[in-house]
């Protein structure tokens, strides 16, 4: 697959089949997005990757804390500020606005809104999942490396012809996720991400980009 139809066919998907994704793909996608840049080379991302009987468990052990009211796990990052500022905060309630539009629910539907973000911590069906780490003594540049070393993995993944959708509302169910995969203290869940073939027959709405000039500025002599 081209570059540029990687990247303009990525879309976070929320809504996958079961059908199988061999090991030896992941594999061949993990190996390459190694060669993500990062400052130093440090490659400070840890990714464990979930799948069959392990993912289930986790599934089951997420839904029935879902199902008795469980509060969600203390934040370790702040993943948006307290006050979103204008443009984030207009673009981040349009995004809003169109996923549940596609889905067919109405703005005041809240309970439908909650059942739809349930379906994150069921991977939208998804048979496959990594979920990223980051050692807690590191700073907001190794941050970003993490997330080139992500938006890799999901160009990789286009190229598979699959598709992904990366989630940090795992983050909010942070020790259970650690009951499954016992990672080390120092490390602190940065996200999930959803892994497998896109269920074409799930409503969806492509989400647009602002227009050039308003995240570029050219600066020519």
């Amino acid at each position: 697959m081209d570059v540029y139809d990687a990247v303009t066919s990525r879309r976070a998907v929320r809504g996958f089949t079961d059908r199988h994704v061999p090991r030896e793909v992941l594999e061949r996608v993990l190996s390459a997005a190694a060669w993500s840049p990062s400052a130093s080379n440090l490659q400070p991302w840890h990714a464990y990757v979930l799948a069959g009987g392990p993912l289930a468990e986790l599934k089951k052990r997420t839904g029935e804390r879902i199902a008795a009211g469980d509060p969600w796990d203390e934040p370790e990052y702040e993943q948006y500020p307290p006050a979103l500022k204008s443009p984030y905060r207009e673009r981040r309630s349009a995004f809003g606005e169109q996923r549940y539009s596609a889905l067919g629910i109405p703005r005041g539907d809240l309970e439908a809104r909650q059942r739809a973000a349930v379906a994150n911590w069921d991977c939208f069906g998804a048979p496959a999942a990594l979920f990223c780490y980051i050692d807690r003594d590191l700073g907001p540049a190794q941050w970003s490396d993490v997330g080139m070393y992500l938006q890799t993995v999901m160009l990789l993944l286009r190229a598979e012809g699959m598709h992904s959708c990366p989630q940090m509302a795992w983050a909010k169910y942070r020790k259970t996720v650690a009951e499954v995969l016992s990672p080390p203290a120092e490390l602190i869940l940065f996200c999930g991400m959803s892994i497998g073939f896109e269920d074409v027959t799930e409503g969806h709405a492509r989400t647009g980009r602002a227009p050039l000039d308003e995240t570029v500025t050219f600066v020519e002599g």
